[in-house]
C-alpha cells in the first residue's frame, strides 16, 4: 500500500495524529542535535526548528499553489497540521524568550523574537516562491 493508501486507510484523524508525533520526533532530533553542537539548547535549537519549518511549509505551499504537487487531503493533513505542526515550535519560541527575560538576558529575548519572526517570513516567501516558479 502506498502513502496515500495508507493515509486514506487511517483517516484524517489518524494522519495527524501520526504526522505530529513523527514531527515531534524530528523536533526532538534536531533540539538534541543543536544543543550538543553548540552547548546550550535555547533560543538556538527552537530557532533552527522554526526556521527550517518556515521554509518547508513555503516550499509546500508554492509546489501545491504552481500545480507541481498535488496532496489528498488527508496527506495535506498529515503534513501540514501533524508534521508540520509537530515539528515547529511558537510556543517553545515564546518559553524560550520568557527564560531568556526571567535569566537577565533581555535584549537576547528580544533579539530571538524579532529574528525568528523576520527570518521566519523570509524563509515562508523565498520557499513559496522557489517553489512556484
Amino acid at each position: 500500500m502506498g502513502a496515500m493508501g495508507a493515509m486514506g486507510a487511517i483517516g484524517a484523524i489518524g494522519a495527524v495524529a501520526l504526522g505530529g508525533a513523527l514531527g515531534s520526533l524530528a523536533r526532538h532530533g534536531v533540539n538534541s542535535a543543536v544543543a550538543h553542537m553548540l552547548g546550550r539548547p535555547v533560543p538556538y535549537a527552537t530557532a533552527a526548528v522554526n526556521l527550517l519549518g518556515s521554509a518547508v511549509i513555503g516550499i509546500l505551499a508554492g509546489l501545491l499553489a504552481s500545480g507541481r504537487l498535488t496532496m489528498a487531503p488527508t496527506m495535506r493533513g498529515f503534513v501540514f497540521v501533524g508534521l508540520l505542526g509537530g515539528f515547529t515550535t511558537f510556543s517553545s519560541l515564546m518559553l524560550d524568550t520568557l527564560t531568556l527575560t526571567q535569566s537577565g538576558q533581555a535584549s537576547l529575548a528580544m533579539s530571538n523574537v524579532i529574528a525568528q519572526t523576520a527570518i521566519g517570513l523570509i524563509a515562508v516567501y523565498a520557499g513559496y516562491y522557489l517553489a512556484v516558479s
